[in-house]
């Protein structure tokens, strides 16, 4: 059986009907990756043309934890691979020595040890990249980069094929970029308008003050964004000292 016969056999065992519908495509995909992979969770993401990292989904909520954690400190493999373009083993040991912060947040939050992190070839959103996770740091050697790499390939035309033959508009992207989990992140953007508006400051500047903040509250940048939103918290929260 082909890899390609693998996966589509993986993608139909994801019977949950609470996945079911198009805007849930990269839920079932990542959890099919994790089925057919030597893996024990599987998330998928992609930063889009504004150069914003948009989560697509998770095989599992821990999966899903890693890749916020990630976003908070604002470094790790996935968005080192996403930057270069390259694939990146990390175990436990690697982590600690090039993303010490994500690495305590992975390890005190997490499951995981170790991380594969694959680009995924540029899709008609962005270019993605899948990020792979194992409890043992020892288990990243149990993977064939080759396998998979064709998953990642089946993915990304997975994720074009229902583009393709979907309509939807610039503005909207296609419906798997409408799914829970990119609209979580989207709400992250919201908030740093706000907080751009309120304290007169610059993208970049707003995005240091939520990861700095939720840092140091023990929250992601997701959760913050939220509880600014619907002000719990306020813009002049996040200032250093006030």
């Amino acid at each position: 059986m082909s890899i390609a016969e693998e996966f589509e056999t993986a993608l139909a065992e994801v019977t949950e009907p609470t996945l079911d519908g198009p805007e849930l495509l990269p839920v079932r995909l990542a959890r099919a990756c994790a089925r057919l992979l030597p893996v024990d969770g599987a998330g998928i993401s992609l930063v889009d043309g504004a150069q914003q990292r948009v989560p697509l989904g998770a095989s599992s909520e821990p999966a899903a934890d890693a890749e916020r954690l990630q976003f908070t400190v604002g470094e790790g493999p996935c968005m080192t691979s996403q930057n270069t373009r390259m694939p990146v083993f990390a175990n436990e040991e690697e982590l600690r020595r090039r993303w010490p912060v994500f690495s305590d947040l992975l390890v005190g939050g997490t499951p995981y040890r170790a991380v594969v992190a694959l680009p995924l070839q540029p899709a008609l959103a962005g270019a993605g990249a899948i990020d792979l996770y194992f409890e043992k740091s020892a288990q990243v050697t149990d993977l064939d980069v080759f396998e998979a790499m064709a998953v990642g390939e089946i993915v990304t035309t997975a994720l074009s094929e229902a583009a393709v033959w979907s309509n939807w508009t610039p503005a909207e992207g296609p419906a798997w970029l409408q799914g829970p989990v990119p609209q979580r992140r989207a709400a992250v953007w919201e908030a740093l308008g706000k907080v751009c508006v309120d304290l007169e400051i610059d993208t970049p500047a707003a995005l240091s003050l939520l990861r700095l903040h939720a840092y140091g509250t023990g929250r992601s940048v997701d959760d913050l964004a939220a509880r600014v939103l619907v002000g719990e918290v306020r813009p002049m929260d996040l200032l250093p000292g006030d």
